[in-house]
């Protein structure tokens, strides 16, 4: 009998878009995600958020901009997300 490697697919990753609303902390950042959802009674479009912590390795990250988080493994009490990728740069006046 010949052997076939069966190969998974990938597990798939979370991943969210927010805005960094605080760079204070070393390699880590606060991401603020909003989502738009109905009201179950009144159907009015209401904006929920939530704030993460992500991983910044390269301190790279700062408060205005626009990125990308995945959700990986805890990297400590607070933190299991990462940052994957800058999707906009905040404006300097």
């Amino acid at each position: 009998m010949s052997e076939t490697t069966q190969t998974t697919p990938a597990k798939r990753q979370r991943t969210l878009i927010g805005k960094v609303v605080s760079n204070k902390m070393d390699k880590s950042v606060v991401v603020l995600v909003e989502r738009r959802v109905k009201h179950p009674i009144y159907g009015k479009i209401v904006v929920r958020s939530n704030k993460y912590k992500a991983h910044d390795e390269s301190n790279e990250i700062n408060e205005g901009d626009t990125v990308e988080i995945a959700e990986g493994r805890p990297i400590s009490r607070s933190k299991s997300w990462s940052v994957v990728r800058l999707i906009e740069a905040a404006r300097v006046i």
